[in-house]
């Protein structure tokens, strides 16, 4: 059995965020980009960069040793500058992160868990996030109730209520 815990993410855990944000991008092994490809693309880095500005809030996964293992974090973008699971202005996007070993093992639904007890002590109703539609951790979204309010090609954002 594996065991893990999760704890806040705080300013210091930044650059782990953003080796979470890489994993995200890379969910799929049969088409990959370096960390530095990523993290210099502006359509995916302005959901890490200069992490932990106000209003954001996240989770990080640790192991029995204490080593980060995934994260999951939430953050609002104005409507100008929309993330690609942008709903409406307030309704925090999601970002979800976790090293490959440890995928299927409760560890990102442990995370959205705790993200959504975030999210909702911060007095937010609702939670986006998008997801391309190959991607399996669709599944792990729907059965934690996230549904699809709008599809694009190869992606859907998905939205759920804060319980």
């Amino acid at each position: 059995m594996t065991s893990f815990q999760i704890r806040p993410a705080t300013s210091e855990d930044a650059r782990f965020l953003a080796d979470m944000l890489v994993e995200a991008a890379n969910w799929s092994h049969l088409h990959t980009r370096s960390r530095v490809a990523v993290l210099e693309d502006p359509h995916i880095s302005h959901y890490i960069a200069g992490w932990k500005r106000p209003g954001d809030f996240g989770s990080v996964a640790v192991d029995a040793h204490g080593i980060a293992i995934g994260g999951c974090w939430g953050r609002l973008f104005p409507a100008n500058a929309p993330g690609h699971g942008f709903v409406a202005v307030g309704v925090p996007e999601l970002t979800l992160g976790v090293n490959t070993q440890w995928r299927a093992l409760g560890v990102g639904r442990a995370l959205l868990q705790a993200v959504g007890q975030q999210a909702k002590a911060a007095g937010h109703s609702r939670l986006s996030l998008s997801v391309e539609r190959a991607n399996f951790a669709q599944r792990l979204y729907v059965s934690e109730g996230f549904i699809t309010v709008e599809s694009g090609t190869g992606s859907d954002t998905m939205v759920r209520a804060v319980r």
